[in-house]
């Protein structure tokens, strides 16, 4: 899958959709890959008050690279706060925490996600992956879960072959009826096809804008649930010149997450 124009890559096209969901002035905690390049991006565009906090224990450090990892040593540079994961969680708990993003094998309709086996026999899986890790606990507690993942069936799917991180669980009120903190749960998901949000009402997954080039059958096509679509369906804007330019001679000049650029 190639998009519409050459002056960039999928990847690059995916780290700015994602970057221009995070608002100025909020928190967010960010694990490695694209989420990160987003997240360093939309502080070097139009968030440049995003406070950024890491699971092993560093809270809004100013970023001179890429981290390798969330216990990468540049993600202490210029830190408010050097502490432990547990210091980290407890502000997703007290509610202090706007946002997060995760990955998976897996999501639904309801924005659950599976990142621990493909299969249907848990002790013998088809595929054994890494698990929930902090997703779980981030995905209970933070106000506005995103996801950024690629699209097709085999990721899209009607039903998960194991429940790892909670989303709109079997829809609304569902999370609620198990405990979870009212008014947070998914918010949006990035994929190589199209930015999607969710339903007020149902809690279901929707189409909010295609990417250039792509149409409404292949996002059908690609998806293994019912997917819903926004009755006024936009485009994704393209990536600017001046988030290009950011991306690949400040954020990611040696195209570690966005690999070779569309140039």
């Amino acid at each position: 899958m190639k998009p519409k124009s050459n002056r960039y890559n999928l990847m690059e096209l995916m780290v700015c959709v994602a970057a221009r969901q995070l608002e100025d002035n909020r928190t967010a905690v960010i694990g490695t890959g694209m989420p990160l390049a987003a997240a360093m991006l939309a502080q070097k565009t139009a968030a440049p008050n995003l406070s950024i906090l890491f699971e092993a224990g560093s809270v809004a450090p100013k970023l001179q690279r890429l981290p390798i990892s969330v216990a990468d040593s540049s993600t202490q540079t210029d830190a408010l706060l050097l502490s432990g994961m547990d210091i980290v969680f407890e502000a997703c708990q007290r509610g202090t925490v706007d946002y997060t993003f995760l990955g998976g094998a897996q999501i639904d309709m309801y924005g659950n996600i599976n990142s621990s086996m493909i299969g249907t026999d848990y002790n013998h899986p088809k595929v054994r992956l890494p698990g929930s890790g902090g997703a779980n606990d981030l995905a209970c507690l933070c106000w506005m879960t995103l996801v950024i993942t690629p699209h097709d069936k085999r990721r899209f799917v009607k039903k998960l072959d194991f429940l790892t991180t909670p989303g709109y669980l079997t829809g609304p009120g569902s999370r609620e009826r198990v405990g979870l903190p009212a008014g947070c749960g998914p918010y949006k998901v990035i994929s190589t096809l199209a930015l999607m949000g969710y339903h007020p009402e149902s809690k279901r997954m929707c189409v909010e804008s295609l990417h250039p080039g792509i149409t409404k059958e292949e996002v059908i096509e690609n998806t293994g649930f019912e997917m819903l679509f926004c009755d006024v369906l936009s485009e994704t804007p393209e990536p600017t010149d001046l988030e290009l330019k950011l991306l690949r001679e400040e954020v990611d000049p040696l195209g570690l997450v966005t690999g070779k650029s569309g140039q």
